[in-house]
């Protein structure tokens, strides 16, 4: 029975904007190039252009030969892990194109793998080129294709697509890249991290303010600038296309923001009340300055150690880093080597942050955390943690 690989990729300049996909059909035991597709469709979204160069490698592989086993890689986790159906489908554009690319070959023969953006250069090039042609009013020509010079350093086709049960391909899609082997660099190989994407809330009408805003207060909801900034988030995450699980504190403006990229991602959201934020007491709704001028000794204990709870009544450092550690050890029980997006509040953030890298509690108002920032922390086999990002606001400007 013959065996494929079909590397397939898309992307849009604009989101949406003009796009175009490419995708190639490769002998999986030489890398040889059986046949290459790309096609500028015009202004499309990057995940309409993701599934039409699926779509157009699954179509290659079958003309080539019906009865072919495939192993499609794409850097996009949003079509692999719907295709491999772990993840709901919801968007209205997205269910007619996986009902095609499902209709192409036989569920039995076809097997999804994610594979970095690095291991895709050749499809990544082919669409770019149908890209640029596009520009020039054309159309993509085979006799123009240049990919395959890119791709020859970054493809690693010794190991033919697999044939076994589900459940091994299921391990390879959701692995992130294992970490050098011995003697090609410090770390050893501890398999596929967890990792939390913490994303800060987006703006209420208290934030531009600087007022304190916890989990004993009015509860306030995205302002419309927030709403902007939940929506540009949700984008930025879906371009990465790695985030497989949303979890938010049960206060509104986390699950509105949540809401917000789980909807473009077609995931549902999941309420954690570990991930709350800390409950400031009679502090709620006040400025810095107006608790300084009101609470001054309770500030300044608040200030000089994390035992001390704000005035009325609230949640010490102290006592929301239990809750918080609690909250870490568990997710990190459910969801080994998976991705998942914790939408949150500034301090438990802080605090995730500050566990990763063993820093002390004063290092709390050290930490800038702007609405709707993301930051990063994988959590190892080992027990040790790498803090990847932190307050990252990109795509924001």
């Amino acid at each position: 029975m013959p065996r494929f690989v079909v590397e397939a990729d898309g992307g849009s300049r604009g989101n949406p904007g003009p796009a175009g996909y490419g995708a190639v059909v490769l002998d999986p035991a030489s890398g040889e190039t059986l046949a290459e597709r790309a096609e500028y469709i015009g202004v499309a979204t990057n995940n309409v252009a993701e599934y039409k160069g699926l779509i157009a490698g699954l179509t290659a592989a079958r003309d080539l030969a019906p009865d072919a086993q495939v192993l499609v890689r794409m850097d996009s986790k949003l079509v692999v892990e719907q295709m491999s159906g772990r993840w709901k489908i919801k968007h209205p554009d997205m269910k007619p194109l996986a009902a095609e690319a499902a209709r192409i070959l036989p569920r039995a023969q076809v097997t999804y793998e994610w594979i970095p953006r690095e291991r895709n250069k050749h499809a990544d090039r082919l669409a770019n080129e149908a890209m640029d042609a596009g520009k020039r009013g054309e159309q993509w020509e085979p006799s123009a294709s240049s990919a395959a010079l890119d791709a020859s350093a970054a493809r690693s086709l010794s190991t033919p697509p697999p044939s076994g049960p589900p459940a091994e391909v299921r391990d390879r899609a959701t692995a992130a890249p294992t970490a050098p082997a011995a003697g090609q660099g410090w770390a050893p190989d501890m398999g596929a991290p967890a990792t939390f994407v913490l994303l800060r809330h987006g703006e209420t009408a208290l934030t531009p303010q600087k007022r304190f805003s916890g989990s004993g207060g009015s509860d306030p909801e995205l302002s419309p600038a927030g709403r902007r900034q939940a929506a540009a988030v949700a984008e930025a995450l879906a371009a990465r296309g790695t985030v497989q699980t949303v979890i938010s504190s049960p206060l509104l403006r986390c699950r509105e923001t949540a809401q917000a990229v789980a909807d473009r991602l077609g995931l549902d959201v999941t309420v954690e009340q570990g991930l709350r934020e800390v409950d400031f007491g009679a502090w709620e709704g006040l400025t810095f300055a107006e608790v300084r001028e009101r609470f001054p000794d309770d500030l300044q204990a608040w200030l000089d150690s994390p035992k001390a709870a704000p005035t009325g009544g609230g949640e010490s450092f102290a006592a929301a880093t239990r809750r918080i550690s609690a909250t870490r050890d568990r997710l990190l029980a459910e969801h080994a080597g998976r991705t998942v997006l914790l939408v949150t509040h500034v301090t438990p953030v802080k605090i995730l942050v500050r566990l990763a890298l063993g820093a002390p509690p004063e290092s709390l108002f050290r930490m800038e955390l702007s609405a709707a920032s993301l930051s990063a922390v994988a959590y190892y086999a080992d027990g040790n943690a790498s803090v990847r990002l932190l307050n990252d606001t990109s795509h924001l400007r």
